[in-house]
């Protein structure tokens, strides 16, 4: 099943997400549903709250960026439960990115990319590993959708000022795009 991707503005999209439960119902249909519906869209990575769910799931599969970013080749990953501790062991790198929430956006985010990710699968087994470079951007940005966050907080004030009217568009669902969307609310 393809879900419609919430758009920015949204209040899902500002939702400190829930944990998973071993008791959520057909959990690995959902994972499968949102792989469908993030392939779908062309993207990378899709946080439950893009989809409506305030829970605490992503699917990321970067493998389509294996080329450009070795790390992203055969990165495939469900994410129940993440937990991320940043590693500011170097210098934060600008890069752009874009979002399946925000169509037709793209902006530079300076991050940190170097993480330790602690989650569990869809088995609710637990597994832990190191990421760096793009890979890591990847992970930080839908985990950001789980605490209710996106990437544009990460820019500047005078960033976010240019961009309004945009946003205001994206709020509105006055946006073109080749998934369907759910508009958010004003």
């Amino acid at each position: 099943m393809i879900y419609p991707i919430y758009l920015y503005g949204h209040p899902v999209l500002r939702k400190k997400s829930e944990e998973v439960t071993k008791d959520l119902p057909d959990l690995k249909q959902l994972v499968a549903d949102m792989f469908e519906t993030m392939y779908n869209s062309e993207g990378v990575g899709l946080a439950a709250p893009q989809i409506g769910k305030s829970i605490r799931l992503i699917v990321i599969d970067g493998d389509v960026l294996g080329e450009k970013f070795p790390e992203c080749k055969n990165l495939k990953l469900t994410l129940v439960n993440p937990e991320l501790e940043v590693i500011e062991d170097e210098e934060p790198v600008t890069r752009e990115e874009g979002c399946l929430s925000l169509p037709g956006l793209s902006e530079n985010v300076r991050r940190h990319e170097h993480v330790v990710l602690r989650w569990m699968d869809e088995d609710f087994q637990p597994h832990e590993q190191e990421f760096k470079g793009f890979a890591s951007r990847i992970i930080q940005h839908e985990f950001d959708h789980l605490e209710g966050e996106v990437y544009t907080d990460h820019v500047s004030p005078i960033r976010k000022q240019l961009i309004k009217s945009k946003l205001s568009n994206i709020q509105k669902g006055k946006v073109s795009c080749d998934y369907k969307v759910k508009a958010g609310k004003i």
